[in-house]
């Protein structure tokens, strides 16, 4: 019994020992972001936004890229504000002209950058009846071939300081087929495929991959969210599910969690209790979820006559939306540029 007993304390404090140097591993590694050059896309509002401000308190020098010339300058002006140096460049990431103009662009000014994050994205929503091929093709151009062709754009000069970071912010709707929302999950499950392939193979060159798996955020998206079908029921159930704080994430909070992965190099960063369980569910028991996704299926809007036609969700407001019901989607959204 005495000899089992020192056995065991023998393997406890073994195991305390390893675990302590792991974590003094990690902390060694990890990256310090003050003076580093930090591209994200879509960082003009939204999440991106939200992302430039934690990575800008850090001390990163930032690049922001987005289509809208006026919303990337609204987003300069608040960065500005808080101290934090950040150079805006027009860029359509579906499009890969502009993406090797947008990174041989940021390589002149700067020599290199340190850490691109892949955030830009669509969000559609409407039954599968309604969504056509183009939905599907504009979903992976954002989603799969825009993070394909800036990673391969930078690849060179990370490769070559032997060291970067390469951040690919899919979403829980890349882990678990959500029903309305096909385009986006296919995508996203192409992204995600994509980006532990890479971290795999660029890990060698001291380059780290992150896969990000987010909840629902709050980041005020839904209003300018694509929605098909019965536009308006679309509408009122994606943002009342934004607004609920069980289901939802504060932006903040997810972008701290985003950048603290960032700088440790983390593999994946699952955000949110709730898609950490649907994960683990759906790798044990994928027929159940997709039983379940099915009975959610059941209760979502059933196709209008509209056709094809989709609409912002600006255009979709009903009163419900726009009660209090769904206030810190109001919030976020008038907070995060995206009104």
């Amino acid at each position: 019994m005495e000899r089992n007993r020192k056995n065991a304390l023998w393997w406890a404090a073994g195991g305390a020992a390893l675990l302590a140097a792991g974590a003094l591993w990690q902390s060694r590694r990890a990256m310090d972001l003050r003076g580093r050059i930090v591209l994200i896309t879509g960082g003009s509002r939204g999440l991106g936004l939200v992302l430039a401000r934690e990575f800008g308190a850090r001390g990163a020098r930032l690049v922001i890229c987005a289509r809208d010339p006026e919303e990337l300058e609204r987003a300069r002006e608040g960065l500005a504000r808080r101290g934090v140096e950040v150079f805006p460049v027009r860029c359509d990431v579906s499009d890969p002209d502009q993406i090797q103009q947008l990174v041989e662009t940021v390589i002149s000014r700067y020599g290199c950058l340190d850490v691109l994050v892949n955030n830009a994205g669509v969000i559609q929503v409407g039954p599968l009846e309604v969504q056509t091929v183009a939905d599907f093709e504009e979903a992976m151009r954002i989603h799969f071939w825009g993070p394909l062709h800036l990673t391969r754009a930078v690849l060179p000069c990370m490769k070559q300081q032997g060291e970067g970071r390469i951040v690919n912010v899919s979403s829980i709707g890349g882990k678990v087929s959500v029903p309305h929302m096909l385009p986006y999950s296919a995508s996203k499950f192409a992204l995600v495929g994509l980006s532990e392939g890479l971290r795999a193979e660029l890990k060698k060159d001291g380059i780290l991959v992150t896969t990000v798996v987010p909840a629902t955020m709050r980041t005020g998206s839904p209003r300018n969210a694509f929605f098909k079908g019965d536009h308006h029921a679309e509408y009122t159930w994606f943002a009342l599910s934004d607004s609920l704080p069980g289901a939802s994430v504060p932006a903040e909070r997810a972008a701290r969690q985003i950048v603290a992965a960032t700088r440790r190099g983390d593999p994946e960063l699952i955000i949110g209790w709730w898609p950490e369980l649907a994960v683990r569910f759906h790798g044990l028991f994928p027929g159940a979820t997709s039983d379940l996704m099915a009975l959610m299926n059941r209760a979502l809007p059933e196709p209008d006559d509209a056709g094809t036609e989709r609409y912002l969700g600006s255009e979709s407001e009903t009163p419900l939306t726009r009660s209090s019901i769904t206030r810190l989607t109001q919030q976020a959204a008038a907070k995060n540029n995206q009104l």
